[in-house]
């Protein structure tokens, strides 16, 4: 069997394990519709709202009489705006031919955002309606090798960086995203939601491989039906969701570690620093890394702004220079794991934008990057077969886009071009 009939057979295999249909679909009275319109019936003229290019400028262009233009405008009033439409948005014009062989405006469609658009129809009697465009679920597989950062190198790969915040999320229990090594990789087999061509949202990510430090860490998407339950799992069945993240912000670089003898940036005196500081711009989400009872809110002195936390009974931590609080952060209140409870800032004394993030255990500081914290509740024992099952079309569909992403590299573009 040549390349040509391997990669045709392993599309045919992704198309038959993923459920997706690859078939082109055909209405019953043969044409081709969108938005509810059969646009193989007529013609069309694509065009970009301009500076100046009101409603009305742009229908006078069109060749709508201004009767017609205020009707439409009186039946969208409860719809549309049309003071709404934006300079760079796109639009659509069909026209059929009448009679006398001149087009006539039957349809404006204007491209509202990157999900929706807003038809106007000069069919009869004048109709305004808003319509969701067609959304493609796409299935990749991609292979990442880390020497920058995960997410300057997802993007560098030719992925979208939603990935890179798609497996930031997914690994957030496991891997310390900002002590990722120069050569640490990842692969793996994702959905992605797409709209004219545009990556919209990362959505399942069916199987994962990242190798960080030389450790494996895989993560597969299994559905157990819990409300608000996890969803990605090892291959043991163990759930990557844990107690606590592995961090309390996104995308940041480490300014000072754990110390019981650093020199202070401010005083210079050397003094102990059990916390970790991440340098991030000012304004930037801080998420308590656990759920728990907030203890203490309030200035601090050198340590400006400060949440506290508890956990458990054995853990607590809190978060110092914060420049403002999360809503309804305040003492006694409870939040859960990834909850908003401040911004980064710089008050107190500090030389910068940071957070100095601190954990005790059972009173005693330690260091939040080397924390051990148990796992959560494991696959159930009847659940395990279909869990089996899950993986399995998981390696399928990955060994079939293998062949693909190797014919097209091989025999499409032979050069790597």
């Amino acid at each position: 069997m040549d390349l040509k009939h391997i990669v045709l057979a392993a599309v045919l295999a992704v198309s038959t394990v993923s459920g997706i249909n690859l078939a082109a679909q055909e209405t019953e009275d043969g044409h081709i519709y969108e938005h509810g319109i059969p646009v193989d019936m007529y013609s069309v003229e694509d065009g970009v709202v301009g500076e100046g290019d009101h409603f009305s400028v742009i229908m006078e262009k069109l060749g709508v009489p201004q009767a017609k233009v205020n009707d439409l405008i009186a039946a969208g009033r409860k719809v549309f705006d049309v003071k709404n439409i934006r300079v760079g948005n796109q639009y659509h014009a069909y026209f059929e031919d009448d009679t006398t062989g001149e087009d006539n405006l039957a349809y404006f469609i204007y491209d509202r955002d990157r999900r929706s658009v807003v038809v106007f129809s000069l069919k009869e009697e004048p109709e305004v309606y808003i319509d969701e465009k067609d959304m493609v679920t796409t299935l990749h597989y991609d292979e990442v090798t880390i020497n920058n950062s995960l997410w300057y190198d997802t993007q560098k790969a030719g992925c979208t960086p939603l990935l890179a915040i798609k497996l930031s999320d997914i690994y957030a229990w496991t891997i310390d995203f900002f002590g990722l090594q120069k050569g640490d990789s990842y692969k793996v087999v994702y959905e992605t939601e797409e709209c004219d061509g545009q990556v919209m949202e990362v959505g399942r990510v069916l199987y994962a491989s990242f190798i960080h430090a030389g450790k494996e860490y895989q993560a597969y998407y299994f559905d157990e039906g819990a409300a608000g339950g996890n969803k990605y799992w090892n291959e043991k069945g163990e759930g990557s969701r844990k107690a606590f993240l592995k961090a309390p912000l996104k995308f940041s670089r480490i300014s000072s570690g754990f110390s019981y003898a650093r020199r202070h940036p401010v005083t210079r005196r050397v003094q102990p620093h059990t916390g970790v500081d991440y340098a991030a711009p000012k304004g930037t989400p801080v998420v308590s890394i656990g759920d728990g009872v907030v203890t203490k809110v309030g200035y601090a002195g050198a340590g400006g702004n400060t949440v506290h936390i508890q956990h458990t009974k054995n853990y607590r931590t809190a978060y110092l220079h914060l420049s403002r609080y999360g809503k309804g952060i305040r003492p006694g209140v409870k939040v859960s794991q990834g909850q908003v409870i401040g911004y980064v800032g710089s008050t107190g004394r500090s030389t910068g934008p940071h957070l100095d993030f601190r954990i005790w255990e059972n009173n005693k500081p330690i260091n939040p990057l080397k924390m051990v914290t148990p796992p959560a509740d494991p696959i159930a024992k009847k659940n395990m077969p279909a869990f089996e099952a899950a993986k399995a079309r998981a390696f399928e569909i990955r060994d079939s886009l293998q062949v693909v992403s190797y014919y097209k590299q091989a025999v499409l573009d032979p050069l790597g071009e």
